[in-house]
């Protein structure tokens, strides 16, 4: 990513964490996920965030996050893929409890995932206050197989058999990125990128045509709208290859 492409990016983020400094009390912001892994791509990729805050968000500063975010999407369309975790700094140890969280266009709850945690430790990028290395507890080897092995099996696997879902480009790019992601991660415990992910694909024997038009989407200078014909044949061939390919992962054991 060149210096052009970072400053809107750089922009957004400014705004970001001088907005939701206004509504909470921030005593961090880290980014995780493909910025911070160097395989961002503006526009396309997500912007996966932590922002860490002194006490718990309350029901008025939920309805500010909202706003918030609405806000930001409708001023700056790039905003909709700034995902973001509110943890707080007393709760930041607890790995299982649930964080006040907006992604994909609305506010819940869930927790910071074990990936997550170990990005953020083993190269979590600050955006605002200090690093997060030292802050958050490291997720071992044997948490990091647990959590992805659940993963796969909890819901990657049972939606893998819901045949409308792999109509959207969303399904199919983060089903088979999450797969070869967690058969690097299994069987030898490195944490790789989407990037690097499209190449493992390959070598697992993802089907050519679906991992070409992930590339031309990700990657891409002109990505083109699929038709329905094309959505219809790349979701049955993504989700059986996914299907398949965890059936595949479960079976092995990690490390082999």
């Amino acid at each position: 990513m060149n210096a052009d492409e970072a400053q809107p990016t750089q922009l957004l983020l400014d705004r970001f964490i001088a907005d939701a400094g206004h509504a909470l009390a921030l005593e961090a912001v880290w980014a995780h996920g493909s910025l911070a892994l160097g395989d961002y791509q503006p526009g396309r990729s997500d912007l996966d965030l932590v922002a860490l805050v002194e006490s718990p968000v309350t029901e008025a500063q939920r309805r500010q996050l909202v706003l918030l975010h609405r806000t930001l999407i409708a001023d700056v369309p790039m905003a909709a893929k700034l995902h973001c975790s509110y943890v707080v700094r007393s709760q930041l140890p607890d790995v299982g409890r649930d964080h006040v969280t907006w992604a994909q266009g609305r506010l819940f709850e869930r927790p910071v995932t074990a990936v997550s945690r170990r990005e953020l430790t083993t190269g979590g990028l600050s955006l605002f206050g200090p690093e997060p290395a030292g802050l958050v507890a490291e997720v071992s080897d044997q948490e990091l197989v647990e959590f992805i092995r659940g993963d796969l099996k909890g819901y990657w696997y049972p939606a893998s058999a819901k045949r409308t879902r792999w109509l959207r480009d969303i399904w199919v790019d983060l089903g088979l990125l999450t797969l070869a992601r967690a058969s690097v991660t299994l069987r030898d415990g490195r944490l790789i990128t989407k990037g690097q992910a499209l190449e493992v694909l390959a070598e697992l024997g993802a089907p050519a045509e679906v991992v070409g038009d992930i590339h031309r989407r990700r990657y891409g200078t002109d990505p083109h709208r699929a038709s329905l014909p094309w959505r219809i044949r790349r979701g049955h061939l993504a989700r059986t290859f996914v299907r398949a390919g965890i059936e595949r992962t479960l079976s092995q054991r990690s490390g082999s």
